[in-house]
């Protein structure tokens, strides 16, 4: 294999920059604090869904000076885009008041069977019943109607911090692992399904039953260790706002469906959702705010680390395919945790001849690891986005972050090693 050119070496570095950067955050909010001149600089750079972009843009800064434009350009064309941009689109339509009012009344109604308090149930079918349900409607989508939920029902009230970390790494674990059971709803699964062949059957069979498992254990174990924490909890009720009614929440269903149909295809599905902006202007009164801000900032941070991990295939590549298939599952889960997951799965699909378990060992650990950080799984920045304005200074730490997500991580491994 060539050495690395100038390029990817300062790539890298700058990748490593962006690494330290999301694990500095609340530094830059303390500099916001003691230097209110430039607040505004320093809150923007404390933001964990800017950083992957600033550093993007430091990189393409870069090589527009030692390459020229025609190449920068021609490397910025040569990326694909699709995966922020559809996050961006279903996380404002999952969003909606018509679809949260649904899955409100849904989770409402299924808590009521579970023996068990209100409350807990709640948490318990959020946790359990709507990461499971990303494998249909997307890992992305159910991230958003989760954190959402999860904001109004446990982070807006008076609950521990532990149980906040606990309840954020025990989702992201959950939504990571919860959509493999069908091969379009999670991304890593998405970079490799068509390349190796892999239908409904298959991810049933070798992945999702497992990831059932462990999605339960890991809901079941949250419920019963704080369940003293959570009878100070105050079960959602049905909203006081009055009802969407019915053809507007089918409406909304249908654009839903209709982006989740089209999530490879960025003309459709882009389409899509500016009629659905259409609609939700014409249609106001049945309708809350968009979070188009906060979908804004997650396209924003999932494109940067497009651009930046398109040069960390030089080291990343021999590194996994150096390993045995034992070897690549706690490697792949290793490194999930400072690189996307679907950007390690895509490198392992564009080698010839992989052994069907070497394959098997590579997903499986890129989607374990996809809790421990902001940055491991692409749904992740979405569920951050939400709910960091519950915790101190509105900033997730990553440490904290990574503490509460080795438990559930670890139930994940003993699914997929053992069972």
């Amino acid at each position: 294999m060539s050495p690395p050119s100038t390029l990817h070496l300062i790539a890298t570095v700058l990748f490593a920059l962006a690494l330290v950067h999301t694990f500095s955050t609340k530094f830059f909010e303390r500099l916001a604090h003691r230097h209110p001149r430039h607040a505004g600089l320093w809150h923007l750079l404390g933001e964990v869904e800017v950083v992957f972009g600033f550093w993007a843009m430091v990189l393409v800064v870069v090589m527009f000076a030692l390459q020229g434009k025609a190449e920068a350009t021609a490397y910025l064309d040569g990326r694909n885009y699709t995966e922020p941009l559809f996050v961006f689109a279903i996380m404002v339509v999952a969003g909606t008041r018509p679809i949260l009012q649904l899955a409100a009344t849904s989770v409402i109604r299924l808590a009521q069977w579970l023996p068990m308090a209100a409350a807990p149930a709640q948490v318990f079918l959020l946790l359990a019943l709507v990461p499971l349900l990303g494998s249909f409607i997307t890992e992305p989508a159910a991230m958003t109607l989760a954190a959402l939920m999860l904001r109004d029902l446990v982070f807006s009230q008076a609950v521990s911090t532990r149980l906040k970390y606990v309840v954020l790494g025990t989702l992201f674990v959950n939504v990571s692992i919860g959509g493999t059971l069908t091969p379009f709803a999670a991304p890593p699964v998405l970079m490799v399904a068509g390349v190796w062949g892999w239908d409904l059957a298959f991810m049933v069979a070798h992945f999702g039953w497992k990831s059932a498992v462990a999605v339960v254990v890991n809901a079941l174990a949250v419920v019963w260790l704080f369940r003293h924490d959570l009878r100070g909890v105050q079960a959602a009720r049905p909203g006081t706002e009055a009802p969407v009614p019915a053809s507007v929440v089918g409406v909304h269903l249908l654009f839903l469906a209709g982006v989740v149909t089209f999530a490879h295809h960025p003309p459709v599905f882009l389409g899509l959702f500016l009629f659905f902006l259409g609609f939700t202007a014409a249609y106001q009164r049945h309708q809350s705010p968009l979070i188009l801000r906060e979908a804004l900032l997650v396209a924003f941070f999932l494109a940067g680390l497009v651009v930046l991990g398109g040069l960390q295939a030089w080291w990343l590549s021999p590194l996994l395919l150096g390993m045995d298939s034992t070897t690549v599952f706690f490697g792949a889960t290793a490194l999930t945790a400072i690189t996307d997951n679907a950007a390690l799965t895509y490198l392992g699909s564009l080698v010839p001849g992989l052994p069907e378990d070497f394959k098997i060992a590579l997903v499986a650990g890129a989607v374990t690891g996809g809790g421990l950080t902001v940055i491991a799984n692409a749904p992740n920045p979405a569920g951050a986005a939400i709910l960091r304005g519950s915790f101190e200074d509105q900033t997730i730490h990553p440490g904290g972050l990574l503490l509460a997500a080795l438990p559930p991580t670890a139930v994940a491994v003993l699914a997929f090693q053992l069972l």
